[in-house]
């Protein structure tokens, strides 16, 4: 196999598990949909112009991936779901009485990630 389709198989496998777990996230409360759907239009952009296309034409997935690419913002509504995901994601793991070591590590990286997220740009500069 030529490099080049090593590249666009690995870059298309990329794709669809992400655009997998983004599916899966629209029913699991946990699972953020947005940014394995941005992933999955990343990964298509290098190997599938057509998967590309057509999520960027999706009703749903569209308007978010354009928003990312355009302008790097997360719309505040996005903003929202994601910081409650990992707000109950770590009310989860409080819960089920974790080890207070992963109790910490998980913290820092939900206060990491939470805190990117919370201070992109909501959406474009409004002229």
């Amino acid at each position: 196999m030529r490099l080049h389709n090593l590249r666009r198989l690995v870059w298309f496998s990329g794709g669809v598990l992400a655009l997998t777990l983004g599916l899966v996230g629209v029913f699991l409360p946990l699972l953020p949909t947005t940014p394995f759907v941005i992933l999955a239009a990343a990964c298509f952009a290098q190997s599938s112009p057509r998967l590309h296309d057509w999520l960027l034409r999706h009703p749903v997935f569209g308007p978010a991936i354009r928003n990312w690419r355009d302008h790097r913002a997360i719309p505040p509504r996005a903003k929202m779901a994601a910081v409650l995901a990992m707000a109950a994601a770590f009310g989860l793991s409080l819960w089920m009485r974790l080890p207070t070591w992963v109790l910490l590590a998980q913290g820092a990286v939900l206060l990491i990630a939470g805190g990117w997220i919370v201070t992109r740009p909501s959406g474009p500069a409004r002229v």
